[in-house]
């Protein structure tokens, strides 16, 4: 167990089994299924775990609660990292109710095939759950990320159980080798991203609580100075960039084109600008995702292909496209050698995301760099 305060323990699980969340996000340093069970004169124990770890669960529940009986489980997000071992605890634990949504109450019968009903207390926004010492209010969280999604608070030692916001990939067992912001960032522009008008109003009521203490359901407790987790979701749900920084996204099949971005990455570098890239076919695209929501400006570069783009350039401008990417200024590098078509279909997909602005002159290049297209290219980087 890992104590957060004095009633409130972890008693989640980690997995280094799992090579992708989600069977699309690598990650390589696994990843933390958050339970918690508050230790007062009735028993509360929030949310449950992923199937394959139902076991482990419920002997580190049983661990926790010392031969005492839970009154509660509290479940806050119905998706199945989080709620596959619903039944399991029910069937256990006969004298329980099941806290949760009228829209989560739906989705147990989906996932069971059960009804809960007789054993359900459905909590709306507002509502509060007397434990003792503590006492939990709800807020409703529709579509962070699920629309069935609540919050529970805690004012006694001012916990907020926020479900999967402020959640982040890796497991909570070993140190992670990246800051909590790159893969806090990554964790929430992949799967949270489109959500950004319903973060900004669960951010609005959370202003209004005295937060001590942030417990997701993936990921570490949060506590310390939690005005700088606040400030990148902040940033993140309203699509303002965190940086000033340039991103390039490229593709290139024979190497021309990415000759022509290390061209002006290191213009840009040289004039004093952040600047990092990412070639599309080779890299996580959930990191190039995060990056574009980072950096305030984005550089496009792909070949025509097909009479398009490249593939892996068509799924990242789809990917941001969904998660109504918006707000940033791009720069554009085509290279075809027959028929350059690429930046206009990249300006193509373009048009759904607002507020964007395209700078000129776009960079053509005919098969490889020439004098003409690296004239262009140091026009671009000036532009940048």
């Amino acid at each position: 167990m890992i104590q957060i305060c004095k009633d409130i323990f972890n008693i989640g699980v980690n997995d280094h089994a799992v090579r992708f969340f989600e069977s699309q996000f690598p990650v390589p340093d696994g990843m933390a299924y958050n339970s918690y069970i508050i230790m007062d004169e009735k028993i509360a124990v929030t949310d449950t775990v992923e199937i394959h770890f139902r076991d482990v669960w419920l002997e580190n529940l049983e661990g926790a609660l010392g031969g005492r009986e839970p009154d509660y489980l509290i479940v806050h997000h119905m998706e199945p990292d989080h709620s596959a071992c619903i039944a399991a605890f029910l069937d256990r634990y006969p004298s329980a109710t099941l806290v949760t949504s009228a829209a989560a109450l739906t989705m147990t019968r989906q996932f069971f095939g059960r009804d809960f009903s007789g054993r359900a207390k459905v909590v709306k926004e507002g509502d509060t759950l007397p434990l003792g010492r503590h006492t939990l209010s709800f807020i409703t969280a529709p579509m962070v990320h699920w629309p069935e999604v609540i919050m529970s608070y805690d004012s006694t030692d001012g916990v907020l159980f926020s479900a999967d916001a402020f959640g982040t990939f890796g497991a909570n067992d070993r140190p992670q080798e990246k800051p909590w912001a790159e893969e806090a960032r990554r964790y929430y522009t992949g799967i949270v991203g489109k959500f950004g008008v319903q973060v900004q109003a669960v951010l609005k009521k959370a202003a209004a609580l005295d937060i001590r203490t942030i417990c997701a359901t993936h990921g570490p407790a949060l506590s310390g100075d939690l005005e700088q987790y606040f400030a990148l979701y902040g940033k993140w749900s309203s699509y303002t960039p965190e940086s000033d920084d340039i991103f390039i996204a490229y593709t290139s099949v024979y190497g021309h084109t990415a000759e022509a971005v290390h061209q002006l990455e290191e213009k840009l570098k040289s004039a004093g600008k952040g600047c990092c890239s990412l070639n599309l076919a080779e890299c996580d695209m959930s990191e190039a995702v995060a990056q574009a929501f980072r950096c305030a400006k984005l550089v496009l570069a792909t070949t025509t292909y097909n009479m398009g783009i490249f593939p892996f350039m068509d799924t990242f401008l789809h990917k941001l496209a969904e998660r109504n990417f918006c707000r940033r200024t791009v720069g554009l590098i085509e290279n075809g050698s027959w028929a350059p078509l690429a930046a206009k279909v990249m300006k193509e997909k373009l048009s759904v995301c607002k507020e964007m602005t395209i700078l000129e002159p776009t960079v053509t290049i005919k098969s490889a760099l020439d004098e003409n297209s690296a004239a262009k290219l140091g026009q671009l980087a000036g532009a940048l």
